[in-house]
């Protein structure tokens, strides 16, 4: 099986990361739009095209399923994604949404992410289908922590420190009731770095949802039951082969593949250097 990863730079690669986890016999191509990004401060038509070709891409070069490792993406242009394609398509917020929903006993979750996402709504209308009522909270220092590699420094302690304060007052002025969310989402690709120290500075009994976990949860269920089309009078495709990992990206391919080793957690050798349509 082939998977296409996409995501507006590198950030995605914990998604990929879960998915070599959870699915370890398909092959990946990852596209990271690392010449665009970011998604975040653009319209959702131009997200919406961009996403749209990037899609188209990774399809054009094998891709059986799309996985959109992009919270931006996911929130503002999965319907243009799915249009411009055939294949499947999975996103970021619902499975996380889903997952959050499965954890919380209270029916309450948290939410923290990017401005952008945060702006959407995407979570917010997610949980509440699921019959969850949330509350979200932007914190948006948290991406330039992380990319500059203070995974466990001080100033990235103290700024979540405040982060989650400042939400946990949101949802006391909210549920004054006193029954406490006990759930909280990783609405930012990049934010799994950081779970443990989420770990440490949340109250004991939160549920912490990684979404890249969800998504692969997903992806492995779909994968169960995907069967490649053959050729009539071609031998069968093995049901296992070796992983074949491809990274492609628009740009910065040195940052990329320095800073992608972190999220992924294991060394990217070679990035291949793609032009997409305007």
């Amino acid at each position: 099986m082939n998977i296409g990863v996409f995501d507006s730079g590198f950030g995605g690669l914990t998604v990929l990361r879960a998915l070599l986890d959870r699915v370890p016999t398909a092959n990946y191509h990852y596209l990271g739009d690392s010449a665009r990004l970011p998604y975040g401060s653009k319209s959702p038509r131009t997200v919406a095209h961009y996403a749209a070709s990037s899609a188209r891409y990774l399809v054009d070069h094998g891709a059986d399923l799309l996985v959109i490792a992009c919270n931006t993406a996911s929130a503002l242009a999965l319907d243009a994604i799915r249009e411009s394609v055939p294949q499947p398509v999975i996103g970021v917020i619902e499975p996380g949404a889903a997952a959050a929903a499965h954890a919380s006993h209270t029916k309450r979750v948290c939410v923290v992410a990017t401005h952008a996402t945060i702006a959407s709504r995407a979570y917010t209308l997610a949980l509440a289908a699921h019959g969850i009522d949330s509350e979200e909270k932007a914190c948006p220092l948290l991406v330039p922590l992380v990319e500059e590699g203070w995974i466990d420094h001080p100033v990235t302690q103290q700024v979540l420190r405040i982060y989650l304060d400042e939400l946990a007052a949101q949802c006391a002025h909210s549920w004054s009731d006193g029954m406490p969310p006990d759930a909280i989402v990783l609405g930012c690709t990049h934010y799994p770095l950081l779970k443990p120290l989420f770990s440490r500075l949340l109250p004991r009994g939160m549920h912490l949802i990684d979404s890249a976990d969800a998504v692969a949860d997903e992806v492995a269920t779909v994968a169960a039951t995907f069967a490649p089309s053959q050729p009539a009078d071609g031998p069968a495709t093995p049901p296992h082969h070796p992983t074949n990992l491809r990274f492609s990206a628009t740009d910065s391919l040195e940052k990329f593949r320095t800073l992608g080793q972190r999220f992924l957690g294991r060394s990217i050798r070679q990035v291949e250097l793609i032009t997409l349509p305007e």
